[in-house]
């Protein structure tokens, strides 16, 4: 309900959060060169991160090759540190791309990663029903930066075998 009451900001969001240093006030947990990981303030489960370009592009098709790359490599650094961090049994990964689809950001790719336990619910009553979360976005974004040291070493290596380190990490 918080989100449909609220105020949109204007401009886009994800554009927004990329020129912020990451923090616990923005919820973004991390950004790298091409990318930025952030949680969603408005989440289905704890955990929910998105994962977006720098770059304003709207689709996949708009992304250069070393952006695809990161975006991908970052989904899986992701995946890494909700299984670590929440003892995901499994995560939704998903795209709106259009108003049509469900795009709540329309013009900025983003991935959603959606951690998931057996039994929980299905994804479709996620997007549909309101939740009850036993965590509060402060205690998530704690967590996952403290797991992200955990995970985030084997993260953005380059060709020379030198690791890159995302901001905030």
């Amino acid at each position: 309900m918080k989100y449909i009451v609220s105020a949109k900001t204007k401009g886009c969001l994800f554009c927004g959060k990329a020129a912020e240093r990451p923090g616990v006030t923005n919820l973004v947990l991390l950004t790298t060169p091409l990318s930025l990981v952030m949680l969603n303030a408005f989440p289905y489960n704890c955990g929910h991160l998105m994962v977006a370009p720098r770059r304003h592009v709207s689709s996949f098709t708009g992304l250069t090759g070393e952006e695809s790359l990161e975006l991908v490599g970052l989904v899986a650094l992701c995946e890494r540190l909700l299984k670590r961090v929440y003892r995901a049994e499994g995560l939704n990964v998903g795209v709106n791309l259009g108003k049509c689809a469900g795009a709540g950001v329309l013009g900025h790719l983003h991935v959603h990663m959606v951690p998931r336990w057996a039994g929980d619910t299905n994804f479709m009553s996620t997007l549909s029903s309101t939740k009850v979360l036993p965590e509060s976005l402060t205690d998530s974004y704690r967590r996952l930066k403290a797991g992200l040291h955990a995970v985030a070493p084997a993260a953005g290596r380059r060709k020379t075998g030198k690791r890159r380190m995302p901001r905030g990490s």
